[in-house]
């Protein structure tokens, strides 16, 4: 079958179409028929060789971590009636509890049963995948920030796939959004999501045009999380889930306990379980219904993987990147 391959690490160069061996499901495992592949800012730093301390990839390896597609076949253990259901998964082994992001861009993949989550009806597969990490994750984000009514909550990185989900639903709960972006496109495209301010966080005064907040969901990382955690007021939440200026920020926590601050970091962000899941089918349900619209920025051919790569380091990438398989 057709699949992406990580040769060896480096830029997006050592992205290369191939062919491997079909795969086949163990217990408990399902066979999903890809129509579409998510695209990782993580896919990108594994594929630089990035990250070994906490992931277990060595080239070559078939990239990517999520799929959207229909189940065509099963293992032993698996209920035999999900053939043919459309689902999502994560894709990829588990390595000392740890998932193995690998194997996701390729026309076939192999899923546990347990990570499945049926697509509903009125959801196409490349709004659908959206949600397998971003869904899942702003999930979890909003279960622990809690938000109140009236608060003020910043996104960083906030026209990206996660700002897509996370500015609308704290919109919904009564928050005042304050989204931070780069460039005018980004800014234009953030407000469409119901920002109530969108903010420049290339300039030098962003932090002041910004002022204090309540709560911040950041996913920057490095001197721009940073520099957000200061404008976090007594007794308000910090939640760091990414790093997408190629960092985590060093967070005081002397600092976050005097001043009250609950500070979640990427390890304190775990939200799983029946009830996990139960909010995801619902935030999938309200896409399918038209209550929010996920948002699908662009689209490749599976062989173009090593674009997708190259446009999101560059930063020209808006909203979730897919690749197109089936």
């Amino acid at each position: 079958m057709r699949a992406i391959q990580v040769v060896r690490f480096g830029g997006p160069e050592v992205l290369v179409p191939g062919e491997v061996s079909e795969p086949m499901p163990g217990g408990g495992e399902v066979v999903v028929d890809v129509e579409v592949a998510d695209v990782l800012f993580l896919d990108t730093q594994l594929r630089s060789g990035w990250g070994q301390e906490y992931f277990a990839v060595s080239p070559p390896y078939v990239a990517g971590n999520g799929v959207a597609g229909t189940v065509t076949s099963v293992g032993a253990g698996v209920d035999p009636a999900l053939a043919g259901r459309r689902v999502i998964a994560r894709v990829g082994p588990a390595v000392n509890g740890v998932q193995v992001p690998m194997g996701g861009y390729a026309e076939r993949a192999v899923a546990s049963v347990d990570g499945l989550v049926e697509v509903p009806d009125g959801l196409a597969s490349r709004e659908a995948v959206t949600f397998l990490h971003d869904g899942a994750t702003a999930v979890g984000l909003l279960h622990h920030a809690a938000l109140r009514p009236g608060e003020r909550v910043l996104v960083t990185a906030a026209a990206g796939s996660l700002g897509a989900v996370l500015v609308p639903r704290a919109k919904a709960a009564g928050a005042t959004v304050v989204a931070a972006a780069r460039g005018a496109r980004k800014l234009a495209l953030v407000r469409e999501w119901g920002a109530d301010v969108a903010v420049d966080y290339t300039e030098p005064d962003w932090l002041e045009a910004v002022g204090a907040v309540d709560v911040v969901f950041d996913g920057a990382g490095g001197a721009s999380g940073e520099g957000a955690f200061g404008l976090v007021t007594p007794g308000g939440r910090y939640l760091s889930y990414g790093a997408a200026s190629g960092e985590f920020p060093r967070i005081d926590q002397a600092d976050a306990r005097r001043r009250g601050v609950r500070h979640f970091g990427i390890n304190d962000l775990r939200y799983e379980g029946q009830e996990a899941r139960r909010k995801l089918r619902a935030l999938m349900a309200d896409a399918a219904a038209g209550r929010f619209r996920p948002f699908v920025g662009q689209t490749f051919p599976l062989e173009r993987a090593a674009d997708a790569h190259a446009e999101i380091e560059a930063r020209r990438t808006v909203g979730k990147t897919v690749l197109e398989v089936g």
